[in-house]
This record gives structure tokens, sequence and C-alpha cells, in this order.
């Protein structure tokens, strides 16, 4: 590398702008590979002289850019002829070649201006953009309104209204501010909302397994409501149970990625105790799904969790962020009791996560431990009360197996 010293810098951002204006015309040329010649305006050598022209041009006042300027409005004004005539011969009205045409004009200008990667990341976004046509048309056809809505909304909350909220407490009694409340939704709502994303435009025919996994990242406990529901209703099938201890341990995973956001020193002591139980879910899920392989060869049924309902509702942010506060206030209490699971186990653990004072780090990762102990059986119960009869005695030994892990696992920490 120690050749390019010896290169001009000139040379150099001259080869840059060839190469790049050559790239989106030969993708330009596979694009329009099929159609008539005679109805374009160029492919890879105009694409290429129109970088080269706008790298003169460029050169010529790199100061207030006059030539390079008066150099872009003739090459507007030509495509525009050029975009008139098709139209009048052909009834075509597509601008993305002619977009593109000016787009490339201005490689140079970013070449002589802007960082390599800023301009790596210019080209590879029009190259992308240029030959995912069906790809984009395909996505919008699966795209809804209430998905770019619900886009809207998590751009508003994690774009506009986080950054404009004060970081001091809400109250005296209340060791939470307004800015790490609403961190916390952000986030939790951001791992639902890219569930929900992978569930629909990655997956949209996953089985009951992928289902769990993509669950799980959501909400483990709504998870195994839908699915022992689904069960019941024969729409599940024979691998629910290892679905939803699938499920179960995508909490483990979640839970230490919060970890890590809000709190490194508890998520690194976390981290063995939660992927040791993450293998534990993984074992159960794998024997369960073993042991009805041989006794069905029915396929895994398409399913989806919650076909109807979007992550980022306002009412679901709006009882998450209560819980949050209202965990904020009994936080003390529950890490002397030990005992939370009565709901999602998320908002508590999230102010557990929160920076205290008082409060030794075994304490809180203990608290956790057990947070996530009483959750488990809280969804055994669920679990057990909404499936069928046959599957409750598998249900009950899985998460028995789990529980039992947790808890030796807290009286480890507890005695270590």
């Amino acid at each position: 590398m120690e050749i390019i010293k010896y290169v001009p810098d000139g040379f150099i951002k001259f080869i840059l702008v060839l190469m790049f204006s050559l790239l989106i015309g030969l993708e330009q040329r596979r694009h329009h590979m099929d159609e008539n010649e005679d109805l374009l305006f160029g492919t890879d050598r105009t694409f290429t002289f129109i970088g080269l022209l706008a790298y003169v041009l460029f050169i010529a006042d790199p100061i207030r850019y006059i030539p390079f300027l008066i150099g872009f409005t003739l090459i507007g004004l030509l495509l525009g002829i050029q975009y008139h005539h098709k139209m009048a011969q052909n009834a075509k009205f597509g601008l993305t070649s002619i977009i593109l045409a000016l787009l490339t004009y201005c490689i140079p200008i970013l070449v002589f201006t802007q960082p390599i990667w800023l301009v790596l990341s210019f080209i590879v976004a029009l190259l992308l953009i240029a030959e995912l046509k069906s790809n984009l048309i395909t996505l919008s056809k699966k795209t809804s309104e209430e998905d770019f809505i619900t886009l809207a909304k998590f751009i508003a909350l994690a774009g506009i209204i986080l950054p404009l909220l004060p970081e001091g407490n809400i109250s005296a009694q209340i060791s939470v501010s307004p800015y790490q409340l609403w961190l916390a939704i952000v986030v939790v709502s951001g791992i639902s909302y890219c569930s929900y994303l992978l569930k629909k435009f990655v997956f949209p025919d996953s089985g009951v397994m992928l289902t769990g996994i993509l669950g799980g990242l959501y909400s483990s406990t709504a998870t195994t409501i839908i699915i022992a529901r689904k069960e019941k209703l024969g729409e599940a099938g024979p691998k629910a149970v290892s679905a939803i201890m699938i499920a179960n341990g995508m909490m483990y995973l979640r839970i230490l990625f919060l970890s890590f956001i809000f709190n490194a020193q508890i998520a690194i002591m976390l981290t063995i105790p939660f992927i040791g139980m993450f293998l534990v879910t993984l074992v159960l899920s794998k024997i369960s799904r073993t042991k009805i392989q041989h006794q069905s060869s029915e396929q895994d049924p398409v399913m989806n969790v919650e076909p109807n309902r979007n992550p980022l509702e306002f009412r679901t942010a709006a009882i998450f962020g209560g819980l949050f506060v209202v965990f904020a206030l009994v936080t003390d209490f529950v890490l002397k009791n030990y005992v939370v699971g009565v709901t999602d186990v998320d908002p508590f653990l999230l102010n557990l996560l929160q920076p205290k004072t008082g409060i030794e780090q075994i304490t809180i990762v203990l608290a956790i431990i057990n947070a996530t102990n009483s959750n488990n059986l809280l969804k055994m119960i669920y679990a057990i009360s909404l499936s069928n009869k046959g599957l409750r005695k598998r249900i009950f030994f899985n998460f028995a197996v789990l529980i039992g892990a947790g808890v030796l696992l807290s009286i480890l920490f507890f005695i270590l």
C-alpha cells in the first residue's frame, strides 16, 4: 500500500470517477438488455462520459463550481428533451434512468469533497436501488397502509420524542427520568417491530417453530399463550411444546440484549447463566421435537402469532410505560422479596437495569433470575390451562425442568 503515496491524488480521484460512472453505466446496460436501444439515451459509455464531463468541469473551478453547475443545467436540459421525445414516441414516462444520469454527474463533487466511505455508500445505494425494482414492487404489494403508519409512529417515538425528553428523575420517589422511561419503550418496541417485520416480510409462511423464535423476541408470554391456544384449536400441530420452549429461550437472549444496552456490568454477570438457560430451552425443544417426529408425519403448519396486531400501538406503549413507572415505585420491595411474574417481565427488568445507588449488583442479578423463574411459572400455568389435555404432561415436564434449572442457578448465585 506504500505505492499509493506516490500516486497523484488527482489521478486517484479520476480513476474513482471513471470506475464509479462505468459501474452505473454497466448496471443500466444489464438492466435494459432486452429493450430497444433506440429508445434509450445511453448506457455504459454514456454514463461514463457524463461522469468524466462532470470531473473536467469540476476541476476547472473547484471553488465556485460555476462550470460544474452550468454543465449540470445543460445535461438536465438535454435529458429533459430526450424524455419529452420518449413520451411522444412511445408513451413511456419512467424517469429512473434520467435521475440516475444526473446522480452520476454528481459523483465527482462527492469524490473531491466527501470521505471515501460516504462515496462508496452512495454508489452502493444507487446500484442496489436500481437493481431491486422487482423486489421493491413486491415489497410495496405486501405493505399495507398500517405498516407505513406504524413506521411513522416508530420514527416519532425514537427520533423526535426521545431526544426532547429531560434526563432528570421524574420525582424523588420515582428514580427514573422521562428519557430513561421513553428509551425503554423505544428499545422494547424496536425489538418487537423487528420481529414483526421479519415475520411479515421475510418469513410470511413460517411454521410454528419459527413463530416461536420470532414471537419470543417480542414477548415469550404472549407467544406461549397464542401457541397454546392454536394447539387447542388444532392449528399449531404436535410441535407446539417445542415452539413454546424455544420462545422462552429467546426471552433469555432478549433480556441479555437489553442488559447490554442499559447496564453492561449486569449484562456481563448474566451472560454465562442466561446463555446456559438458553441452551437448556434449546435441548428441551430438541427433545420434544424428536419425540413427536416418529409419532406424526404432519407438516409444520403455517401460523401467525398476532395476525391483526401491531407491536407499536400507542395503547401497548402506554401500558408498558405505566408498568415501568409502577415497577419503579415497587422495585425495592420486589428486590427484598424476589417476587415478580404476574405480568410480562420486561418493565420490571428494565427498572432493575437502570443505574441505582445502594443496590448491590449481585442483588440485581438475583432479582432478574428470580423474575424469569416466576415468569416461567406463570407461562407454564397459561400453557397448561389453554392447551389440550394430551399435551399438558409434556408442557409441565418441560417447564418443570426449566424452572428447576433457574432455581438451581439462583441458589448457586446466592451461595457463591
